[in-house]
């Protein structure tokens, strides 16, 4: 926990991410996964909209963005000035068929220039066995590089995306983690991780903060949370931490919110929804 040791940085700069940190303890990544299931059991799973940006929703994930075993990581890589842009679940249940196709994160987000970095908190093993992240290592060098929209079901991604180009799985390398650890990856990495064929449920959190510098270029209206430091520049408004757990405030917050960041994500796309 803490900053990341000048080697670890080294080694994010050359290959666009770095992994494991161990972000806080197997007990709290505990805590927090009971708070998930504790809400599945009673409401169902997150579905659609409500498995993006649900730090404007709960009150323990609005915590979890500002986890300082996180932040110090994050201000490694970024700067102490930081912004959380959003944060998706990623959940793979047992024999789950759901995959994330090879693609690059800074596809369809509008944000400039890429000097963005995704947190992947593991709240359970993410293993090769039930589906772990695999990164081409250095890609981050690359620009950005033609995808395809495919809106295949089993995709987690919102548009199914996928690079247009053949990607050299010999490379790959496996991002395995135990509860409590997380990656870090370059907004320009590909990556993208297989089907969890086991008996074991993968959940992961990914969360994406930009230095306050960052810009959107194709939505008119968006918003960050500012989560360390100040912010000089103003290129997003500010959210709204929960109040409280799903209160009528923060649902109808988070749902103007991600009208604004479907208007993103959506841009040029055949199908309109986020999944």
């Amino acid at each position: 926990m803490g900053h990341l040791p000048e080697a670890a940085v080294t080694h994010y700069r050359q290959y666009g991410y770095y992994a494991p940190i161990r972000a806080f303890s197997a007990e709290e990544a505990a805590g927090i996964r009971r708070k998930l299931e504790t809400h599945e059991a009673t409401q169902g799973p997150l579905k659609g909209s409500m498995r993006h940006k649900s730090h404007l929703l709960f009150t323990w994930l609005d915590g979890l963005i500002r986890h300082p075993g996180i932040l110090d990581a994050v201000e490694s890589v970024i700067g102490p000035d930081i912004l959380c842009w959003s944060s998706t679940f990623f959940i793979k249940e047992p024999r789950d068929p759901g995959f994330v196709s090879w693609h690059q994160d800074s596809t369809y987000w509008g944000l400039e220039p890429a000097d963005i970095v995704t947190a992947w908190v593991a709240l359970s093993e993410s293993t090769a066995e039930n589906g772990a992240m695999r990164v081409i290592p250095s890609t981050q060098t690359l620009e950005q590089i033609a995808h395809r929209d495919t809106y295949a079901s089993d995709n987690l991604l919102t548009r199914g995306q996928e690079i247009a180009v053949d990607v050299d799985e010999r490379q790959a390398v496996m991002m395995e983690l135990q509860p409590g650890e997380m990656s870090l990856h370059h907004v320009r990495l590909i990556h993208g991780s297989d089907p969890n064929p086991s008996a074991k449920r993968r959940i992961g959190f990914a969360v994406r903060y930009l230095p306050t510098h960052v810009r959107q270029t194709v939505g008119t209206n968006d918003s960050a949370t500012l989560v360390r430091g100040v912010d000089r520049f103003n290129n997003f408004a500010p959210e709204r931490a929960p109040d409280a757990d799903l209160s009528e405030a923060a649902v109808a917050f988070h749902a103007a919110v991600m009208g604004d960041q479907q208007k993103v994500l959506m841009n040029n796309a055949k199908i309109a929804a986020i999944r």
